[in-house]
């Protein structure tokens, strides 16, 4: 089968949270993040018999964002990222806190400060500013460099599971349900479940580098 094209990654959606946080500060405002409408439930609830896979069909298909938000290494990668997340969170936090502190004591004290020192303090401030929003561009593109390193990781070890599951069943065509624009589907074509079962029975890979700071 033809390598996926499309990812709905369960972690993008940690990715845009914390971008979000991180923007929360004057120096650098970002417009709000667009919500996108949640996919239909594709995957039978917890304690319902599944349906059994039609015989003889050649068609089927995989619920991408169940696989990513319940698979061993999809939980992995998105406590990674808000690790990740977390520790930047709290630096940017430091620098906003700082610098706020300088702008409040250039307030409280600029009418007794001579020009030199006020004119060296908003100097200061200003270099402080440019240092947060240096620092929270570069989280971001961190952030996203790492997410993309764990989805092309993911996408890769899923993708030969999908193509073994559906040349045992003589598959024609596997879908991505998100991306089918189907409006109703037997979910005895679903094979998310035995995906994902052999997803996480597979040999772990290897962690993914780094990102460079």
């Amino acid at each position: 089968m033809r390598p996926l094209q499309k990812m709905m990654f369960a972690i993008a959606v940690v990715a845009l949270a914390a971008g979000s946080a991180w923007a929360q500060t004057p120096t650098t405002p970002a417009p709000p993040a667009t919500q996108k409408p949640e996919p239909p439930v594709t995957t039978p609830p917890a304690g319902t018999a599944p349906r059994p896979f039609p015989e003889g069909a050649k068609v089927a298909y995989i619920d991408l964002q169940y696989i990513a938000s319940n698979s061993v290494e999809g939980k992995a990668a998105t406590a990674k990222i808000q690790e990740y997340a977390k520790k930047k969170t709290a630096e940017l936090e430091g620098k906003q806190k700082s610098l706020e502190a300088a702008r409040q004591k250039l307030l409280q004290g600029g009418t007794v400060l001579s020009d030199s020192a006020r004119s060296q303090m908003e100097k200061d401030i200003e270099k402080q500013a440019r240092e947060l929003q240096y620092a929270q561009q570069e989280a971001q593109s961190e952030q996203q460099s790492l997410t993309q390193d764990l989805q092309n990781d993911f996408q890769t070890r899923l993708n030969p599971i999908i193509d073994q599951v559906a040349n045992e069943k003589g598959l024609h065509l596997v879908l991505s349900i998100a991306d089918s624009g189907a409006v109703w589907v037997n979910t005895g074509l679903n094979i998310s479940a035995e995906v994902m079962k052999r997803l996480d029975s597979a040999k772990p890979a290897a962690a993914p580098a780094p990102v460079k700071k």
